[in-house]
């Protein structure tokens, strides 16, 4: 990971922010008996993507950056299934 200036650099946290702002002005459309369930839970996973790919660059090993990489993806996943 020592190639990686910051993460801030990367496109993939860049698409990853967008998409969080996306989600919040999607959701502000939800019902407002949605803000503690449907939509807190779309919110959440949507934050991790982000967030997990900022941690993976904090790594100081490949293993454990890969870890965090695929717990972005994994909430990728979960933010696909939550939204369908």
């Amino acid at each position: 990971m020592e190639d990686i200036k910051s993460y801030t650099n990367l496109d993939v946290w860049k698409k990853s922010r967008s998409l969080v702002n996306s989600i919040y002005k999607l959701t502000e459309k939800y019902p407002k008996n949605e803000l503690y369930g449907l939509t807190n839970q779309i919110r959440r996973c949507a934050v991790s993507i982000p967030s997990n790919i900022a941690e993976g660059c904090g790594r100081n090993y490949s293993k454990d950056s890969i870890q965090f990489f695929y717990i972005a993806r994994g909430s990728l996943y979960e933010l696909e299934t939550t939204n369908n």
